[in-house]
């Protein structure tokens, strides 16, 4: 019986594949941007399996499976390289978000100010995730700034770091604890 080795050893030498085969540096915009967004789908799952509530975890499994695609678009060179197998990120998937987003605000008072994170470990989790999507945003632009990304895969993480600070408003609702405001002082 053949084993598969998770380790290949043709990194060792500071480069990897993209879908495509071709080889570039792991230090490349491309790696960093797609590497990024799956530091975020960890951290997803920290908050998915620290929550309790369903609903929320039904979402996070949802913003995974997306991102997952987000990445694997990250890491060809072109649209015609895309595996046949699956689809792009599609403008119904930034409505999602969108909508995800106003269901939670629905239950949330209103903000003027900005929040410092914290109070419960949920809420830390939330604005971590938060501030990596915002890095792999950025990872991204820099990426589009080289070679041409969606402008729908842009625009996703966008709305999906204001998901994020959504969350960990709620999660504060939900948990009774008190958002610490910032005013500047």
């Amino acid at each position: 019986m053949k084993k598969n080795k998770v380790y290949t050893k043709t990194g060792d030498s500071g480069v990897t594949s993209l879908i495509s085969g071709k080889r570039v540096p792991k230090h490349d915009t491309r790696i960093k941007a797609y590497g990024t967004v799956d530091e975020l789908i960890a951290w997803i799952g920290l908050i998915k399996d620290t929550t309790e509530t369903y609903s929320i975890k039904k979402t996070l499994l949802e913003i995974q499976k997306q991102l997952m695609t987000v990445a694997a678009q990250l890491a060809v060179e072109s649209e015609n390289n895309f595996p046949k197998s699956l689809t792009p990120i599609k403008t119904e998937a930034v409505n999602f978000l969108e909508n995800e987003i106003d269901l939670l605000t629905e239950e949330l008072p209103e903000l003027n100010n900005f929040i410092i994170p914290g109070g419960h470990i949920l809420i830390s989790y939330a604005h971590l995730a938060r501030c990596v999507c915002r890095r792999a945003e950025r990872f991204v632009t820099e990426l589009n700034s080289e070679l041409p990304v969606s402008n729908i895969l842009i625009a996703y993480l966008n709305r999906l770091s204001d998901y994020f600070f959504t969350l960990s408003r709620t999660f504060a609702s939900y948990l009774k604890v008190e958002e610490i405001k910032w005013n500047g002082n």
